[in-house]
This record gives structure tokens, C-alpha cells and sequence, in this order.
């Protein structure tokens, strides 16, 4: 499970900022608290704000973060050799309006559990960032029975001696040939198969991270099909249990393989039809999936996700997951991982939202609602509910009508809005 997130001088993030899902001491939803390795952890955390105040660049950050771990060890060389894929690397993007940010390092950082081990160790692992190289990077762990101390895994500095602890000499040779500026020994680690570097890398690449605010990965992940969809009618028939949870006109699905185009080598393409019962009679009709409404289309997207990390563990982390989706829908997923009896394995959701009807002390706990506020200075700042503080010093309290308030401005992270007097009609003289 994620303990903190922590990222300093990225996009509109100029100063370093935590997403902690360490449980404070507070008293509403005691439920909602997962009690692993002597932490207090929570399962859900909603980021609010206005529209360009960052709020997305928090999911960015734990995006880039996840997608240099899983891909850095392609990097390196001129810049033709860095392509992965048909993708160009990806630099890290610093806080660009001031003059000292820009030139100064970018670190991302996570404290978790993995939940693989029964032990309850915990991991400490960053780095930092410089344009395009590798500052720094460390990883520590901590023993349940530890008492707060962490102990060194690796520690790696530019201009320093290279500290690896507990790897045979062969490794600590490997890395150290192949490792260069762009790359992280956990990434580089884990392509060698040494077991310690690969199960960190294996943490990142249990979560799932989904954009819903992007057309082209709708469109993507709306056309990516559950494990075992074509030939497994329980799979199917799973499927439709979720899709009953919140409508039942989808009664079955039909899966056709398309034949192969000899010409283009493009794997194996199938045609999904949703089958529904028609009005007034016992029989069915069916249309195809991609005729469905968006919002089914998304369902069905969220699927595979929704399904791989309440299995595992992971986390989800979705940006706009209110998009096209009814609020109660929304609320629904929200209950799924809070659910003890559905959430056996401690998954976590991480989302962002405008969705005001999920502002809710019956809902969620303080410390499960986040907020994002731009500055005068154009730099987001990232706090909880529960450390709110209004202008005399005062918490935010339990029982306060929370989505009122939120909207009304007393927490901020909403937009300033002003008249559209501009689109008023004028004539020619402007009057």
C-alpha cells in the first residue's frame, strides 16, 4: 500500500508537496482505515481544485515517476537510440516561471508496503532529476519491528561513490557497467533480473494509472479487452455482473474473431456485440459495443483495472474519473474500495474530480479529501481537509455541510470567476 507520495519542481508544482495516506487521528470512518505493518492506512484519496490549478499534474507526477521506473533502462545514447516503441523519451518538465526553478532538480518519492510480502516491510524509494539525467537515487527499507529505522539498500549521487548493500559482487559489477546518466538502478536492475531491484519495479507496474481526460487514450482503453474475455464464458458472464451493478440492460456479449488482413501483421482482431433484452418480449437483440453510450464505453475501459488491482493490491490512479459518469456511479466505485468484504486486498483509488456530490463528510473522511490551490505566483499547492485551517486558525469540523462550504469558497481550490460581460453584445462604437 502507498504510505506518501512526494514530488518537488514539476509542471506547476514549484516546492515540494506530500499526498499522505497515513490516517490522522480523527474519528469519522474508523472503517475505512486499513491497519498494515503498524501503519494506519487509507484507501481512497479525492483531489479537488479548479480547473488549471494543477490538480492533473499531481496524477502527472505519479505517472512520470511510474513511467520512468518501468522505462528507463532504454534510455541512454543519442537521442535516435532513446526511442522506445515508436515513443520519444520524455523529459521531466520543471516549474518553468521562475528563473531558478527551471534549473534546478526534480525529485518524485514514494513510501509503501509491498503487499507481496508477508513480512510488512516498508520502502523509501526516489530520485532526482536533472534535464535528462540521474542525480540521485536511493532506496531504504524498514523491518515491521524496526521502530523507524531504515536501513541503506543503495544510495547513488552524482560525483559519489555508488553504495549497494547485500548484492553479490557480480551484481553490483553489472550495474555499474551498464548503468549511465539516464538511467535508474531499480529500472536497470530489474532488466538484469536481480530480484530486490525487480521487486520495486514490479510495485509500480502492480498499479494502474488511466487518463480520462485524454480522447486518445478513451478511445485506446475502450477497445482493450478484460483477460480472458474471448474464450472464457465466466469471464463473460463477470463482466456482465459488473455491468449489472449499475445497468442491467446488457444481458450478454458475443465475441466474433475478424479475419486477418495477410497484408498487415496486426495480430488478432475481435467484434464485441453487447446483447440486450427487447422491450415487451422474452428475446434479445444486439448491438455493437462501440455503439454504446460514452459513459458505457468507460465502464467497460475501467474494467480490466478495476478488476487487476482490487486482485493484487495496486492502486488505481485515474485523473477526471467523474468524467461522463453519473455521480451515484462514481459513488458506487468509491464503496467498492472501501468495502472490506469486495477490498480484501487493500487496493487503493487515487482520483481527481470536480465531482462536488463526492465532497461529503458521509461519504469520505477529512483525510481522505485533498485539494489543489494555484497561488498569486501561478504555483500549486497541495493540502487535506483535515489540515485546513481558515483564516482565524480554525479546523475544518465533522459535522460542517462539507460540499456548501467547498463551493462557496471557504476551503479554496475553486475557481475566481468574474461575469463574461465580454460576450455581451456591443455595436460598432462599443456601446
Amino acid at each position: 500500500m502507498l504510505i506518501q507520495f512526494n514530488f518537488k519542481n514539476f509542471k506547476s508544482f514549484r516546492d515540494e508537496v506530500s499526498l499522505d495516506l497515513s490516517a490522522t487521528k480523527i474519528t469519522e470512518h474508523e472503517e475505512h482505515v486499513a491497519e498494515i505493518a503498524n501503519d494506519k492506512l487509507l484507501k481512497v484519496a479525492a483531489i479537488y481544485g479548479a480547473n488549471a490549478s494543477g490538480k492533473s499534474n499531481v496524477y502527472a507526477a505519479f505517472e512520470y515517476m511510474s513511467y520512468y521506473v518501468e522505462e528507463s533502462f532504454n534510455f541512454g545514447g543519442e537521442e535516435e537510440s532513446r526511442r522506445r516503441e515508436g515513443n520519444i523519451y520524455l523529459k521531466v518538465l520543471p516549474f518553468l516561471f521562475d528563473g531558478n526553478s527551471r534549473e534546478e532538480e526534480t525529485t518524485f518519492e514514494v513510501f509503501y508496503i509491498d503487499n507481496s510480502e508477508n513480512s510488512g516491510k516498508t520502502y523509501q524509494y526516489g530520485f532526482a532529476l536533472k534535464r535528462d539525467e540521474v542525480v540521485e537515487e536511493w532506496l531504504y527499507s524498514k523491518a515491521k519491528t524496526a521502530r523507524g529505522k531504515y536501513r541503506t539498500i543503495f544510495y547513488r549521487k552524482k560525483g559519489e561513490e555508488l553504495e549497494m548493500n547485500g548484492f553479490s559482487k557480480s551484481h553490483v559489477e553489472n550495474i555499474k557497467a551498464s548503468l549511465n546518466k539516464e538511467s535508474l538502478i531499480v529500472s536497470l536492475g530489474a532488466k538484469l533480473r536481480i530480484a530486490r531491484l525487480k521487486k520495486v519495479r514490479d510495485w509500480f507496474l502492480n498499479n494502474e494509472i488511466i487518463d480520462f481526460g485524454d480522447p486518445a487514450e478513451n478511445f485506446f482503453r475502450s477497445r482493450v479487452l478484460p483477460e480472458g474475455f474471448v474464450d472464457s464464458r465466466e469471464v463473460q458472464e463477470n463482466v456482465v455482473r459488473y455491468f449489472s451493478s449499475f445497468d442491467e440492460a446488457i444481458r450478454d456479449f458475443q465475441v466474433e474473431e475478424l479475419p486477418q488482413d495477410e497484408e498487415k501483421d496486426n495480430g488478432k482482431s475481435y467484434r464485441i456485440d453487447a446483447v440486450h433484452k427487447m422491450a415487451g418480449s422474452g428475446r434479445v437483440a444486439s448491438i455493437p459495443l462501440k455503439q454504446e453510450s460514452s459513459g458505457t464505453l468507460k465502464m467497460f475501459a475501467l474494467y480490466p483495472s478495476l478488476k487487476g488491482v482490487l486482485d493484487n493490491g495496486g492502486i488505481l490512479f485515474v485523473d477526471e474519473l467523474n468524467a461522463r459518469l453519473h455521480p451515484l456511479l462514481v459513488r458506487n466505485i468509491i464503496l467498492t474500495f472501501l468495502s472490506p468484504e469486495i477490498n480484501t486486498q487493500n487496493a487503493q483509488l487515487i482520483f481527481t474530480t470536480h465531482d462536488a456530490w463526492q465532497y461529503s463528510n458521509e461519504l469520505l473522511r477529512r483525510d481522505e479529501i485533498w485539494m489543489v490551490n494555484k497561488n498569486r505566483e501561478g504555483v500549486s499547492e497541495l493540502y487535506s481537509l483535515a489540515e485546513f485551517r481558515d483564516e482565524d486558525g480554525n479546523k475544518v469540523r465533522r459535522d460542517e455541510p462539507l460540499a456548501k462550504k467547498y463551493l462557496t469558497g471557504s476551503y479554496g481550490a475553486i475557481p475566481a470567476l468574474k461575469p463574461m460581460d465580454m460576450l455581451a453584445e456591443r455595436n460598432v462604437d462599443g456601446e
